[in-house]
């Protein structure tokens, strides 16, 4: 199932107060991160002129001088299933020219819970971290080669 996201919307639901460019990027690399241990295909658009790039399965994609509404309702309409294309979105436009398109709709807080976050899970009580480059002292260590 394809996931096209509104970008400048999310952007702006939750990157405030960064500045254009580094809210895109920080946005960017959110989505990356929280992608990199599933099989979900996502396509973020951006409004505006911009250099596509596709970083394993998250491509994005700039809607020049169109805007990045109507490239989503377009990538919605060449899809081969666009009951199978979720696009994300809080605007409320957005999302009803989605599904008069054939698509299905899902609010960014819950596309932020269903991809849960890219980053580490804080430590647990009572676990303790392991140090890998202490561990690669010891093992490197003459001492420790015969154990």
């Amino acid at each position: 199932m394809p996931y096209v996201l509104d970008g400048d919307n999310l952007v702006g639901t939750e990157h405030r107060g960064a500045g254009r460019a580094e809210a895109r990027d920080a946005l960017v690399s959110e989505i990356a991160e929280r992608l990199r241990r599933t099989r979900a295909s996502v396509v973020l658009f951006f409004d505006g002129a911009g250099r596509s790039l596709s970083l394993g399965n998250l491509s994005v994609r700039y809607a020049g001088p169109a805007s990045a509404d109507d490239a989503i309702v377009r990538e919605i309409s060449r899809a081969r299933r666009p009951r199978e294309t979720v696009v994300v979105t809080a605007d409320r436009e957005l999302a009803r020219r989605a599904r008069d398109a054939g698509a299905s709709t899902m609010s960014p807080a819950d596309f932020w819970k269903k991809f849960g976050s890219g980053y580490p899970e804080p430590d647990r009580p009572g676990e303790t971290r392991v140090d890998v480059e202490d561990w690669m002292t010891w093992f490197e260590a003459e001492r420790n080669k015969n154990k």
